[in-house]
């Protein structure tokens, strides 16, 4: 059964995957276009162009995005939930036990843990660059677009750069991909309209929910979580200013509270939109720990889903186009390039902080380069390491 095989895939993902997004994107191409092979580089990184140009959580809509490609829209929803609650269910038990963790295990195997984000992120650039930068051309884009990301920490200027990655696809790889099967020339597809009208109107929702004015506190922090899933690109760190506007600035939670979520998000595995469960626990909505959580939870997540679902059958429309097909090969090689940018960001902070911490690193990284140990048994090593040593 599709549903279960890609819910227990994505959940061993939610369990282990420490390190943010881009350490996200690492332990994805790991598990499934090394390990279970559902999927290959060219695609992987297609779908997740993809999803770096929709607002909303990047690393959990490619997940998503993979298990439709696998199970289709249930396969979609498994990969969703089964990375996604892991981190959920500890945010809100963490929400009720904040002020007891730190003195019970401390906090170096957080450490240790973005010591391992390094050695997996290393390890997906040099196996995506061996398949999507095979020569030349595609090199450049990638290292240009990795110096452009270094310098210039924008959100926005990520989709910008794998735009501008396929638009130099499209003029210096004419034809690339464009090969097609006699059957597959002979297809004609239907263009996908409710998709266009499904998108019309979630702009106009969108818009729409800015400008109401709610009364009630779940009222607003249900508005607070659609409208930052909505208008928030890239996902990560990235949703914390907007959250902070709609929960701190609004008097929902005080800054400490706000802090101290944003703090244990960054302790568990998945995604960080799953702060979320944090804060609808904490205010509590509708009086009740859990039901608040998980409410705050769908919020932020629905309208980045509801883009996906979009944003699939318009892709898959005209992804076959010679000129579209050519452009992804620039795309690509863009997508190798952010990775490279986000690598370099995760070393400017910290996650490295001495010679130790190299030699960690370098020895994961080996590991992982030698295929002869499962990621989550290195995830449990470096945090064991970063206890010891903290």
């Amino acid at each position: 059964m599709k549903f279960l095989e890609c819910f227990m895939a994505s959940l061993k993902l939610g369990l282990t995957s420490f390190g943010g997004p881009v350490a996200h994107l690492a332990y994805f191409r790991e598990a499934y276009v090394e390990r279970l092979k559902w999927l290959n580089d060219q695609k992987f990184a297609e779908l997740l162009a993809i999803c770096q140009f929709m607002p909303g959580p990047a690393s959990s809509q490619l997940g998503a995005a993979i298990g439709y490609h696998r199970g289709g829209w249930l396969g979609g929803l498994a990969a969703w939930l089964g990375f996604t609650l892991p981190s959920a269910v500890l945010l809100i038990i963490l929400a009720s036990n904040l002020d007891n963790i730190n003195s019970w295990v401390g906090s170096g195997w957080i450490h240790g843990l973005k010591v391992v984000a390094v050695a997996v992120v290393a390890m997906a650039i040099i196996g995506m660059k061996k398949k999507l930068c095979p020569d030349v051309k595609t090199t450049v884009i990638a290292l240009v677009v990795a110096v452009v990301l270094c310098f210039v920490r924008e959100a926005w200027l990520q989709p910008l750069m794998i735009l501008a990655g396929g638009v130099l696809g499209a003029f210096l790889f004419k034809g690339a991909g464009s090969e097609k099967s006699v059957v597959e020339k002979k297809e004609k597809k239907k263009f996908p309209r409710i998709s266009l009208v499904g998108l019309s109107l979630f702009v106009v929702a969108t818009i729409g929910l800015s400008w109401m004015t709610i009364s009630s506190n779940d009222g607003q922090m249900m508005r607070g979580m659609v409208k930052t899933g909505a208008m928030v690109f890239g996902g990560g760190h990235v949703v914390l200013p907007l959250l902070e506007a709609e929960v701190v600035n609004t008097g929902l939670m005080k800054q400490q509270e706000f802090l101290a979520g944003y703090g244990a998000a960054q302790a568990v595995p998945g995604p960080m939109f799953t702060l979320s469960a944090f804060l609808g626990a904490q205010v509590p909505m509708f009086g009740n720990s859990w039901v608040g959580g998980l409410v705050a939870l769908a919020c932020i997540f629905l309208p980045g889903m509801i883009l996906l679902s979009i944003g699939m059958p318009l892709w898959n429309y005209f992804k076959d186009n010679a000129v579209v097909r050519s452009g992804l090969s620039g795309a690509n090689a863009a997508v190798v390039g952010l990775l490279i940018a986000a690598l370099v960001h995760i070393l400017r902070a910290g996650a490295l902080t001495g010679w130790i911490d190299v030699a960690v690193a370098v020895a994961l990284f080996a590991v992982l380069y030698s295929k002869k140990a499962p990621v989550w048994s290195i995830v449990l090593v470096g945090a064991v390491i970063g206890g010891v040593v903290g």
